[in-house]
């Protein structure tokens, strides 16, 4: 596989771009080898800057649900784009969105968009505070949620792919209201309850986990912390930036049914482009300005063509059968995986819901950091090599998930398959 015009892009890059990228993990640190620049997708599959072709599971780290280039997409934004980038004043595109939104997640009774997954998170914890006028919050080992001073703590995938500490630059009071329980355990969440009596404005959670790779919540987890957070007077924050639209059409709420008190959403409603929403009840919402006193602004937010390229995107999901073919197509590569997994003889736990997926190399199912760390992350190196020799693009980590897309049809399982079986040996 040639790839000499990647690795010139890169040395280029390495000059002008710390570590050449602008998103630490797609540099390849943890797997090795030299990141590819991609010149173009299409479908199911990316294109590097050398011509050669991949079958993608990264989707842009899951907004692309239609895949690369979908034509109703790039058709919407053509006409868009004609009519202006961007006002800074309100318009209609917005509304529909917003309605669009409300209606697949009908918890979320008003909302304000944003432009990324960071914003709708730290937004959405100030407006925890202001309305329960509390300081303290609760987050989970290896749950990430964007990178804000207060939430880089025991903060999963990006930072732990590197290896780093959650980061220098974050002033030790910036953090100290920031409480960390361990995920899928209950007793940790009570005893930070008990620890600070009438002190907790929230928590905030992956419902189902994706920043430590695809963990799903055990039984009762999340039904407890409702129950806890309706007693001790704390809101309950669904972070679905990456599950919204993938662990069900309807979020990871409805696939449990759970209803969380604020909601952030991102990827997958800008079909590709920036964005990021938060929302939920129409009582808290009303203390964002200017209708309240919690101030939030952004020059970009609720930019015409993030909104064009989410109404698009959640218009075609909403049709029928289209995002059942989009799990069916998720089990099948599971299935198909793990059967080759065991003819090799090589440990491969699993883990998905709906769309998202992982395979961790342990012998023990993964279910919360710890587990989630003891990966043999060596041997996960090596297998992403021999994928991406074979034409198969996954995360440069052993930490994140992988999305399928509607391009991602039989045909196009069936190769991957085919790839792992190959890749497998070599291991």
């Amino acid at each position: 596989m040639n790839i000499s015009k990647s690795v010139e892009l890169f040395n280029e890059a390495k000059t002008l771009l710390p570590g050449g990228v602008d998103s630490p993990v797609r540099a390849f640190r943890a797997v090795g080898g030299q990141p590819l620049f991609i010149e173009r997708g299409e479908g199911a599959y990316l294109f590097d800057a050398d011509g050669n072709k991949y079958i993608d599971y990264v989707l842009s780290w899951g907004p692309l649900i239609l895949g690369h280039a979908h034509p109703v997409v790039a058709d919407a934004l053509k006409q868009t784009i004609d009519k202006g980038t961007s006002f800074g004043a309100p318009s209609a595109l917005e509304t529909t969105l917003a309605k669009l939104v409300i209606e697949l997640m009908p918890n979320m009774e008003m909302l304000r968009f944003v432009n990324s997954g960071t914003e709708a998170t730290m937004t959405a914890l100030r407006l925890a505070r202001a309305y329960t006028k509390r300081d303290k919050i609760i987050k989970f080992e290896g749950n990430y949620h964007g990178h804000a001073d207060m939430l880089l703590v025991q903060a999963g995938s990006g930072v732990a792919t590197l290896g780093l500490p959650d980061s220098p630059g974050v002033p030790k009071a910036t953090v100290q209201d920031t409480l960390v329980a361990r995920y899928n355990d209950l007793d940790s969440v009570e005893a930070l309850f008990k620890e600070f009596p009438g002190e907790i404005a929230a928590i905030i959670i992956e419902p189902v986990a994706g920043n430590m790779g695809v963990i799903p919540p055990a039984e009762g987890f999340l039904e407890g912390l409702r129950k806890m957070t309706e007693e001790k007077g704390a809101l309950l924050i669904f972070d679905e930036v990456m599950t919204g639209f993938r662990a069900h059409l309807n979020g990871a709420q409805a696939r449990y049914n759970i209803v969380p008190d604020l909601t952030t959403l991102g990827k997958v409603i800008g079909g590709g482009l920036p964005v990021g929403a938060y929302g939920g009840k129409k009582e808290i919402m009303q203390l964002v300005a200017p209708v309240g006193p919690m101030y939030q602004a952004g020059t970009l937010s609720g930019n015409p063509l993030a909104m064009m390229a989410g109404i698009t995107t959640l218009g075609e999901l909403k049709k029928d059968g289209v995002w059942q073919k989009l799990e069916n197509a998720a089990a099948s590569l599971g299935s198909d995986v793990k059967r080759v997994a065991e003819s090799a003889g090589i440990p491969i736990q699993q883990t998905k819901v709906g769309t998202m997926f992982s395979n961790f190399f342990t012998e023990e199912l993964p279910h919360d950091w710890s587990t989630v760390s003891k990966c043999d992350t060596d041997r996960f190196g090596k297998f992403f090599t021999a994928m991406l020799e074979k034409g198969i693009y996954i995360a440069p980590s052993q930490f994140e998930a992988g999305f399928v897309s509607t391009m991602h049809t039989p045909d196009v399982i069936e190769a991957t398959v085919a790839a792992v079986e190959k890749a497998l040996k070599l291991l």
